[in-house]
């Protein structure tokens, strides 16, 4: 888009009694309520709900925010950000805030890349041309917001996707199929309710893996599996914020650590995505488990643990290898390739957040979208930056104020320099947590370099087409 410097600081008194003026097509459809706060809601064409908070002196810049997945009934209002002292931060710094919150919940990416366009011209047409929009959000609102950098280029002038599954749902629910697959072959393979794909009772599906998990838990020889099961899925071996860093050699807590979060890392819903795509998307035809487990991060840590049972590494794996696997709906693959499954052929800059012991979605997912951005020869408008602490999405003020900081300032000035290395980003969000009022807390980013994801792969075809397991 074409840069527009504000003539002057606009009020928020101004902005917000201003006309709504929106695409003849989109008049009829489109509604406002505007409050005496600086806080305009309405909704999009879609039924989508909206937000704009205005700052009383904007910067020029418009955030656009992309929830993460959210279960249950839909409805509610929309957010603009994150809640707490960061919001606060973000109005003070004189960012504008916009978002939308579908019509429906669960996997709404397809809702989420139509609504944030469209969000994005209602708040251009209220507060006047943006000098830049950021595309921003979590957990899934991160996947969001690097599909719409791609899906509308000249629309977002950046992203910051935070704890997002930026490689794509494929990738990660192939890894969750993988994991639950091993487990299920190994521990309980003639139980019905452990279903893998194509899921008709997520709740009872649930529960009867939760019994097969804790019931494997009791034995040295189930402890294995599941850690076994665990490395398809590259869990990381310290998964729990309340437990300490598990020692390098301490199989056993490392285990622990895995088993604490296989429920939620691994056996995710499934069933509404199902829904949303029309059938199954994920399979694991051509998969070679023995090479991929060497390829885990975690090889020794399962090695390890099975050589202090009474079962066998190899003969566990020749089980895999010889039981049926589980293809495809291409049609349900297209559909979840579309909303949404990163390439990196990306145009804007882009910096990625991540914590290292994050489970949905692991660290390997940065690794793979950083692979995918290199092969599109834009490695120089990407940066990435790790929290080092387990969680998904806990990140504190003074990290999420450094990183869209940082963020700015590239878009500002045209070249990162050194500003997203740990140490630069640490000083930043001292120096921000220092300069603020409210609590902003502290930062812990680090240094970190994930390993590839296992299963990379966006689509089957990759597979034969890439040898065995299409990854590696």
């Amino acid at each position: 888009m074409i840069p527009i410097k504000l003539a002057a600081a606009l009020s928020a008194a101004s902005l917000l009694s201003s006309p709504l003026l929106i695409a003849p097509a989109q008049e009829a459809a489109a509604s406002a309520a505007v409050s005496s706060n600086g806080v305009a809601r309405g909704n999009l064409p879609s039924g989508a709900r909206y937000v704009i908070e205005t700052p009383s002196d904007w910067n020029g810049t418009l955030l656009v925010w992309s929830p993460g997945y959210i279960g249950g009934p839909a409805g509610g209002e929309a957010a603009g950000g994150p809640s707490g002292a960061i919001h606060d931060w973000l109005l003070e710094e004189g960012y504008a805030l916009a978002g939308t919150k579908p019509t429906t919940n669960g996997w709404a990416v397809e809702d989420l890349l139509r609504d944030q366009r469209d969000a994005v011209q209602v708040a251009s047409k209220n507060l006047g041309q943006p000098e830049h929009v950021i595309a921003w959000g979590n957990s899934m609102g991160g996947l969001t917001s690097a599909a719409l950098l791609e899906k509308y280029p000249t629309e977002f002038d950046g992203g910051l996707p935070m704890c997002g599954s930026v490689a794509g749902a494929i990738p990660m629910l192939n890894q969750g199929l993988d994991a639950s697959f091993v487990l299920k072959t190994l521990l309980a393979p003639n139980d019905d309710r452990l279903e893998l794909v194509n899921v008709t009772n997520e709740s009872e599906r649930r529960a009867a893996f939760q019994e097969v998990l804790n019931e494997a838990q009791r034995t040295p020889e189930g402890r294995a599996r599941i850690s076994l099961a665990a490395s398809m899925a590259q869990l990381p071996t310290w998964t729990q914020a309340s437990d300490a860093r598990p020692d390098t050699k301490d199989f056993a807590a490392q285990q622990l650590q895995q088993y604490k979060a296989f429920m939620f890392a691994v056996v995710s819903p499934r069933e509404p995505l199902e829904a949303r795509a029309g059938g199954n998307f994920s399979w694991n035809t051509g998969v070679d488990y023995s090479r991929q487990l060497n390829h885990s991060g975690t090889a020794e840590l399962v090695k390890a643990l099975y050589a202090e049972t009474d079962a066998n590494l190899e003969d566990d794996l020749a089980q895999l290898e010889s039981a049926p696997r589980i293809s495809a709906d291409p049609s349900a693959v297209r559909y979840m390739q579309t909303n949404a499954t990163p390439t990196g052929d990306i145009a804007a800059p882009v910096l990625t957040l991540h914590e290292t012991g994050d489970t949905a979605p692991t660290v390997t997912q940065a690794r793979t979208y950083e692979d995918r951005v290199r092969s599109n020869g834009n490695n120089d408008l990407l940066r990435q930056a790790f929290v080092d602490r387990p969680g998904h999405c806990d990140y504190t003020g003074a990290e999420i104020a450094a990183a869209l900081t940082t963020l700015q300032q590239r878009l500002d000035s045209g070249t990162w320099r050194n500003a997203a290395t740990p140490g630069a980003l640490n000083k930043l969000a001292a120096e921000i947590a220092a300069d603020t009022p409210a609590d902003l807390g502290s930062a812990g980013f680090a240094a970190n370099k994930p390993h590839r994801m296992t299963r990379a792969e966006a689509e089957p075809a990759m597979v034969a087409n890439h040898g065995k397991d299409g990854q590696l």
